[in-house]
């Protein structure tokens, strides 16, 4: 039997295309039988895992962002502020320690003839020098891309646990009316019957 009846399939997602799980209003229309419980049941904690183990790689990636959205900010700080020392047309030169590992930092002095350009890593071991206006508005960009696909990540963690509860809730009712047509099927002595072939 399908897991929804044909009045009520949907094929609902979140803007990421996350499916919507099945709420059950009425389990007469996802079991007709006490046959279609242990299928249904069964349906349902597939469903729980895909989306617990979707829910454990936001997490994951959300935790990355988070990670990486500060050194993106760092980095974009301190283009804007050689962007900003430039058009102040300051002749000095630039005295500053930068950093070359967690716990080890070079002094520096840099001329102004020198600011014209920015070193970036780009990933995999890769670095490219761009003009100071062009790496403002690559890391802006990055920025801004970043602290939206966290943004995304949160609200695709918040709508899982809301898909795996209302799972959970599907889950109960189904077992529930499973217990209830038991009792009615032992009520009319239906219930020896059924024990002899299948040990129920």
């Amino acid at each position: 039997m399908p897991l929804t009846s044909p009045s009520t399939v949907t094929t609902q997602t979140n803007p990421r295309g996350i499916p919507v799980a099945p709420f059950i209003d009425n389990v007469s229309d996802y079991v007709s039988s006490r046959d279609d419980v242990e299928p249904t049941l069964r349906r349902f904690q597939e469903m729980i895992s895909k989306y617990q183990f979707m829910e454990v790689n936001a997490q994951r990636r959300g935790q990355g962002l988070r990670e990486k959205i500060p050194d993106i900010r760092k980095t974009l700080e301190m283009v804007r502020f050689l962007v900003l020392r430039k058009e102040s047309n300051t002749e000095a030169d630039l005295e500053t320690n930068f950093e070359l590992n967690d716990t080890l930092y070079a002094r520096a002095s840099i001329s102004p003839a020198d600011a014209e350009e920015v070193y970036l890593w780009l990933g995999a071991n890769v670095m490219l020098a761009y003009p100071l206006g062009e790496a403002e508005s690559m890391l802006d960009e990055k920025l801004s891309g970043a602290e939206q696909s966290l943004k995304n990540c949160e609200e695709d963690l918040e709508f899982l646990r809301e898909q795996i509860t209302t799972l959970e809730v599907a889950t109960a009712r189904v077992y529930n009316w499973d217990v209830v047509q038991r009792r009615k099927d032992k009520a009319e002595g239906k219930g020896d019957d059924e024990k002899r072939p299948g040990g129920a």
